[in-house]
């Protein structure tokens, strides 16, 4: 114990040490791994560093969550619908150019969207698919020509990173492209120093909003799990972080109350999936019957999780269809009555079900397995060091088992849990979809086909044909009566089939130090979502409202 403090210190020690140049340093963690690796391509999902996008290549326009959903234009300084739907229109900023001094244009623009057709394991939100071309008007004016009428076309859109041409038209692996020596549009994107311990990324000599940016550089110290990310906050080395803290009042507040803060908000989703593509043929007999997912359901103790594992923090949310309380203006009462009951704790009734379903003991191992015969074997994994998550499903296994459920738990890095469930390399694991301002966007993310094998957001590999049409029908209508009654029978669908389990929606964990930096959000001013996860595009938001406090 007394050495895996010593190692925690000393990388503490070295991951703070300030570079002498820097005037503002803003000390971050946005994600936790056990060393860093060089990887700054904005394409990649599992390698690349959390502080690649936004950050180091900034997005058209941010839609802002705690603004109703309004844009922030960034990259674009308007963007138009055309009144059929059938195309948007992104004007650029005048001036705009790439950390390296050239310019970027609408060329630049064009150049990303042919890039990922032609590679399309780039294209990580499924975007292609709902483009039939991209033109370029004018220097700084592009057209996207839609497959479909889509109202929602832009929010999607501006997901894509924008890459420059003469930096990318000469990569021919860009999907194993380290991109260690990044050219980009955000506010940072010199990396200034780099060991697998720290890294410094700092100003864009060329950024278009260098007026508003007063942060000169970020430093990422490696911190491999919540207890360190923890000790950091507490001892004030931190200036913001998104990290689940236990009891976080005493353990961090406390340390130092006039500067240590932080801000809960409901947000993604955490919820089980199983793994419905499973090479395990015993395994998929079970996860492919929603009876038996129906009873998993009933089996996971959500109070108890959240009251001990999330130290009371999330939102519970025993919705069937995913939503909960968090898009409570679009919910479907007809989905609580009648299959409300499937999102609730009820042991004696999962354990009927599954009895009624025929999943009995056949071997007499104490087990139960499938009703013909063959074994179920359960393994719930989760990545190491995700303290929270490690606990909810301890819990959760304590249920499972008692209802006599062979079930075990593994802790592989995040990295490795990631690319299992983008693979389909797993067996059941707890899973987070970001929030919107609208269930379209994380029902489309969660059971759209071309997205499979692309994001860990579509990881239970379920889909169905009914509910894509109706997604694709959401879109091209205006009337809020039509698109409702649209929500309201793609909840009815993802309800009667469960192919996710909903447990708790999660706050939305973000920590500060106002100690050397003013201008956060918070309860009292929450002009927009601060997370700093990458996730969360709004986080340069944040960055550019931040001011050094004078020591």
């Amino acid at each position: 114990m007394l050495k895996s403090k010593l190692i925690v210190a000393a990388a503490l020690a070295v991951g703070m040490a300030a570079p002498a140049s820097a005037q503002a340093v803003l000390t971050v963690s946005s994600e936790q791994t056990t060393t860093w690796v060089r990887n700054f391509n904005p394409f990649g999902q599992t390698s690349a560093r959390a502080t690649t996008l936004d950050f180091i290549y900034e997005p058209l326009v941010i839609f802002n969550r705690r603004d109703a959903g309004r844009p922030n234009f960034r990259l674009a300084e308007s963007f138009e619908l055309a009144d059929d739907l059938n195309s948007i229109t992104f004007t650029l900023r005048e001036g705009l150019k790439w950390s390296d001094g050239e310019a970027l244009t609408a060329d630049d623009v064009v150049f990303t969207y042919d890039y990922i057709r032609k590679f399309p394991a780039l294209d990580f939100i499924s975007v292609s698919a709902l483009l039939s071309s991209v033109e370029k008007v004018d220097e700084r004016t592009v057209r996207f020509n839609l497959a479909e009428p889509n109202s929602l076309i832009a929010n999607t859109l501006v997901g894509m990173p924008i890459v420059p041409e003469h930096i990318w038209s000469s990569i021919t692996e860009p999907v194993t492209f380290a991109n260690e020596n990044p050219v980009g549009s955000g506010p940072m994107t010199e990396i200034a120093r780099f060991t697998p311990q720290v890294y410094e990324q700092c100003r864009n000599p060329h950024y278009w909003d260098a007026a508003n940016l007063a942060v000169d550089c970020l430093r990422l110290p490696q911190l491999a799990d919540n207890p360190q990310v923890l000790a950091a906050l507490a001892n004030g080395t931190l200036d913001w972080a998104t990290s689940f803290i236990p009891d976080i009042d005493n353990t961090f507040v406390a340390k130092d109350p006039e500067h240590h803060k932080y801000w809960f908000n409901p947000s993604s989703l955490v919820s089980y999936s199983f793994n419905l593509e499973t090479a395990d043929e015993n395994n998929a007999k079970a996860f492919n019957d929603v009876q038996f997912r129906r009873a998993v359901s009933m089996l996971v103790d959500r109070q108890t999780i959240i009251d001990i594992a999330g130290y009371g923090y999330p939102l519970i949310n025993e919705d069937p269809s995913m939503l909960g309380e968090t898009y409570k203006s679009f919910s479907n009462p007809e989905v609580a009555a009648r299959f409300g009951q499937y999102g609730k704790f009820d042991p004696d009734a999962a354990k009927a079900l599954l009895d009624e379903a025929g999943y009995a003991d056949a071997n007499g191992d104490g087990f139960r397995d499938n009703p013909d015969g063959t074994p179920i074997a359960i393994d719930i994994e989760i990545p190491n060091g995700w303290t929270d998550w490690i606990d909810a499903v301890q819990i959760t296994m304590e249920s499972l088992k008692d209802a006599g459920l062979n079930v075990k738990m593994s802790t592989p890095e995040a990295a490795v849990w990631t690319a299992d469930l983008i693979e389909a390399k797993y067996s059941m694991t707890l899973n987070a979809l970001a929030s919107s301002f609208n269930p379209y966007f994380p029902y489309r993310r969660s059971f759209n086909p071309d997205d499979f094998g692309k994001s860990r957001f579509s990881a239970q590999r379920w889909t169905d044909p009914r509910v894509m049409e109706l997604l694709n029908q959401y879109t091209r209508i205006k009337d809020p009566a039509e698109q409702k009654a649209i929500m309201d029978e793609i909840q009815l669908i993802v309800a009667e089939n469960m192919p996710v389990i909903p447990v708790y929606n999660s706050p939305a964990f973000y920590q500060y130090n106002t100690k050397r930096f003013s201008g956060w959000a918070s309860t009292e001013n929450p002009f927009v979502s601060p997370v700093v996860s990458n996730a969360n595009p709004a986080r340069l938001i944040q960055l550019l409202a931040l001011r050094p406090v004078a020591q």
